[in-house]
């Protein structure tokens, strides 16, 4: 019969990417916790295990050591505290996300009158089902090019029991939703292709494309063509906000300011880097 720390040194042993201790640590934990139902508190403890399926722990071990994010091979990432079911079809919800989510919370909650928020680019589903949790007064409308990613919207938000009016369109070629929005947040494609080399394997492989680059001649193409269309479907002191290139803060206030937005401001996110711009009509 097994231990859990037994087991968890194994996991540790066996996992070979490139990645730091600590890394490697939280993939063991979210393994063992997420597949066997061992917990930390176990596994400090030390506790027997009663049956272990060494098997399936080998085969997602081998998943691992492909480099395939963790995410995807247990099917979710937690975001804003709450679990979200993802899949290759869509990226990873990641933490500096939630600061854009804040930033249309706060100003929901400073303006009563808000109604309707559009999310364009929605991949998971992340941003208008936590904002439709947050502020359930308000109705919410997302939009992706991708009907793959829209499925996984959809998924989490019958997971989560709140309503979006989920659409697919593609920004360069489609109109936004024909309503009037007092906000309209994205987190569009903004790493350019150079920024490749500087990427690791379990993103490069294995999220999707479509959803990270922008070529490096344009890498501002998505944020001025959602910010143009924007402004036929906002309201007026509607907010506009986007998760941005740490690299493309100036570029970005610049952008909107020139497309006629008022009080423009880029915000950066806890570790310093520009990540936030907004503007408002």
């Amino acid at each position: 019969m097994p231990n859990s720390k037994a087991v968890f040194d194994q996991i540790l042993s066996g996992i070979t990417v490139d990645d730091t201790l600590n890394e490697k640590r939280s993939i063991a934990f979210l393994i063992l916790e997420h597949e066997f139902g061992v917990t930390k508190s176990q596994i400090i403890a030390n506790s027997p295990l009663k049956a272990f399926d060494w098997q399936r722990l080998d085969h997602i071990i081998s998943r691992v050591n492909q480099h395939e994010p963790i995410q995807y091979i247990l099917g979710e990432q937690e975001f804003y505290g709450r679990i979200f079911f993802v899949n290759s079809s869509v990226l990873i919800p990641r933490p500096e996300t939630e600061l854009l989510v804040e930033t249309v919370i706060t100003f929901a909650k400073q303006c009563r009158y808000t109604t309707k928020i559009l999310d364009v680019g929605t991949g998971s589903g992340c941003i208008p089902i936590t904002l439709a949790l947050e502020l359930p007064s308000v109705d919410i409308f997302a939009t992706d090019i991708s009907k793959e990613a829209i499925a996984v919207a959809k998924t989490n938000a019958d997971k989560h029991n709140v309503f979006v009016s989920f659409s697919v369109g593609d920004i360069v070629h489609d109109e936004l939703p024909d309503q009037q929005f007092d906000v309209v947040v994205s987190n569009p494609p903004y790493i350019t292709e150079k920024e490749k080399v500087k990427m690791r394997d379990n993103v490069l492989q294995y999220e999707p494309h479509q959803a990270l680059f922008v070529s490096d001649e344009d890498p501002l193409l998505f944020y001025r063509i959602i910010a143009t269309k924007a402004k036929n479907h906002l309201k007026t002191n509607g907010l506009l906000a986007f998760e941005i290139n740490e690299h493309f803060g100036n570029e970005m206030s610049q952008l909107l300011g020139n497309l006629g937005y008022s009080s423009v401001d880029v915000i950066k996110d806890l570790s310093g880097k520009d990540r936030i711009a907004k503007g408002y009509k």
